[in-house]
């Protein structure tokens, strides 16, 4: 890797260490937060279109959650890991090094696609028929994962080039790339599933070549943003060569990043294989509730992408006051967040599931599972904004263990016993339950972060003061 660092970025400090913090994270979060409404708004778009075609068709959709939940996972978190360390590179004035890590970012990021690639050539169609599906289901369900799988370059490189925006700040352009790629999606989304105006009729595929098709016009707009605006980095492949130190200190923030998508996806898996037992249509009720919640958690996402390169950048530049103050205003805007949202799922459940054309039997199971669920909305923001806080200061690893804990310690077990009793309104209560037990964890991985990281930080902090001072006199 280049050792030749500079003293400065063209123009003075960056931002990220001077703005007013409440200014500066508003700043930098809101377009994010309102580019993963419009991802929330299309992913339930995209369901409500299927449910037109039928039942078993959203089912399908439901049972493909896990795979491209850890697909979205895996190249969000590799992209963490580079978004950390290039913000925190620029932190510490070493351009070269910020370069390095971003061009490593995109060299895994390629390595991410080869891996789903595969996995759509091979096992597509097994991964329902392991989940229990019925042979109508699954077939479904290949034609549509197999579409999401082996395009998933465009994702890839989407998520990739935009959280070298977000490194550097320039948050505002990843709403134009996220909105854009939506809003295709939502526009052909029936034109392709339903054959309209003169396009072939894809059934399901349709939606699938949607999603792709406007994740890769999304990830070329990304491209062009990084070439033409992103002066800060400057990504000169001819000069790459392969780090295996920088390779591992992006896989060692960003691979707890994706565990936790991964046991998330387990724990989706697991959960569809005991609701099958009660019938395809809780399957369906869960899938739907995961793409209604996304109104709520895609925000806090959002404020979470906008929070990550402000905390790593102060973390490299030895202010810890304005990583605290960020961490605790974006609990606040999350758990607002959180509330709205809360009290939606409890006055307008039966409304909500209409919009997926629900049968009496998809209500009857659907109320009742909306309201418990949405309990766990209470204490979960403080919970994803606290986990992404571990990530910017390189502690992945307690987001990962939290996760783990919360997901597969607790919440599945506790919901394979309580559909022991034959009542599926029983199953909900595990997430709430979950919910606050992912809070005392958090609790006793803070106090460990405050006490082997925060402190440290702020006696260097006050060591650099103090040697700065005499010089300032003298000056």
């Amino acid at each position: 890797m280049a050792t030749n660092e500079i003293n400065a970025p063209a123009g003075g400090e960056n931002k990220m260490g001077t703005m007013p913090v409440n200014r500066l994270l508003i700043t930098m979060a809101l377009p994010m937060m309102i580019s993963m409404l419009v991802q929330a708004l299309y992913n339930v778009v995209d369901s409500i279109f299927v449910s037109r075609i039928s039942e078993d068709a959203l089912t399908a959709v439901s049972m493909a959650f896990p795979m491209q939940n850890l697909l979205i996972g895996l190249a969000s978190g590799l992209a963490v890991g580079m978004n950390a360390l290039v913000s925190r590179a620029l932190g510490e004035k070493k351009q070269d090094t910020a370069n390095q890590m971003a061009m490593h970012g995109v060299f895994l990021s390629a390595c991410g696609y080869l891996i789903f690639l595969v996995i759509g050539l091979t096992i597509a169609r097994w991964f329902f028929v392991v989940q229990g599906a019925s042979d109508v289901i699954a077939d479904y369900g290949y034609d549509y994962l197999s579409v999401v799988t082996c395009m998933s370059f465009g994702i890839f490189v989407e998520i990739t080039f935009e959280r070298m925006l977000q490194s550097t700040g320039k948050t505002i352009y990843t709403m134009f790339t996220q909105g854009l790629g939506a809003i295709f999606n939502i526009i052909f989304d029936p034109i392709l599933i339903f054959g309209l105006f003169g396009a072939p009729k894809l059934g399901i595929a349709g939606a699938a070549w949607a999603t792709v098709l406007g994740q890769i016009l999304a990830g070329c707009l990304a491209l062009i943003f990084n070439i033409k605006v992103n002066k800060e980095l400057h990504l000169d492949f001819r000069k790459f060569r392969l780090d295996l130190k920088a390779i591992g200190q992006i896989l060692y923030i960003g691979v707890p990043s994706v565990l936790m998508v991964a046991i998330g996806s387990v724990m989706t898996f697991s959960v569809n294989r005991i609701l099958v037992v009660f019938s395809s249509t809780a399957v369906a009720v869960f899938g739907v509730y995961f793409k209604l919640q996304s109104f709520a958690f895609m925000p806090v996402f959002g404020l979470n992408n906008g929070m990550v390169p402000i905390i790593a950048y102060n973390y490299g530049a030895l202010k810890p006051d304005r990583m605290i103050k960020t961490l605790k205003l974006a609990i606040f805007y999350a758990t607002c967040i959180m509330v709205i949202a809360f009290a939606i799922f409890q006055i307008l459940p039966e409304q909500l599931l209409l919009l997926f054309s629900a049968s009496d039997e998809m209500l009857s199971i659907g109320v009742p599972s909306l309201r418990i669920l949405s309990v766990c909305f209470l204490v979960a923001g403080a919970n994803i904004v606290i986990g992404s806080f571990y990530q910017a200061v390189g502690n992945g690893i307690y987001s990962m263990l939290v996760s783990l804990f919360r997901q597969l310690v607790f919440l599945v077990p506790l919901a394979y016993l309580f559909s022991k009793t034959g009542n599926v309104n029983m199953v909900w209560l595990a997430w709430p339950i979950a919910e606050v037990a992912a809070v005392a964890c958090n609790a006793f991985f803070m106090f460990r972060i405050n006490r082997d990281t925060l402190r440290p930080l702020k006696a260097e902090a006050a060591k650099r003061e103090n040697a700065d001072t005499p010089n300032q006199i003298t000056s």
